[in-house]
């Protein structure tokens, strides 16, 4: 059963705060990133390369749990635990949105200047349950 957003969430998920994504190896062991993160209505989108182990993982098992960290107040966080649909980043449109709103106007260039055969994946996680301080 998919959940909302309250304010705290989206507010953590909108600012310029380092997320964790947890995603299950085939033996059921976790595998943690660093990611950037965005939001589009109550669900949250992240990019990555396509082939990457998170990609792999999320394919394989659509369970994922992510972790948002407030930069200026580290106890200040919300766990996001949901399942994740992978899908082409056409365009690279959700890794240019991210990388201009963690480094700047220009910070999608290098997302932009890509060769076409690097090819970006949007992961798209519907919450299922949140948990934290500001969830």
């Amino acid at each position: 059963m998919t959940t909302s957003l309250g304010d705290g969430a989206r507010a953590l998920l909108d600012g310029v705060n380092l997320a964790v994504l947890t995603t299950l190896n085939n033996d059921g062991s976790p595998q943690s990133s660093v990611v950037w993160v965005g939001r589009d209505g109550d669900d949250v989108l992240v990019s990555s390369a396509a082939g990457r182990r998170k990609e792999r993982n999320l394919r394989r098992d659509p369970r994922v749990s992510l972790c948002v960290l407030d930069a200026a107040d580290p106890d200040r966080y919300v766990e996001v635990r949901g399942s994740a649909r992978v899908t082409e980043d056409v365009g690279r449109r959700i890794a240019i949105a991210l990388a201009e709103k963690y480094d700047g106007p220009e910070g999608g260039d290098e997302y932009r200047d890509l060769p076409e055969e690097h090819v970006r994946v949007a992961i798209r996680i519907t919450p299922e349950r949140l948990t934290g301080p500001a969830a």
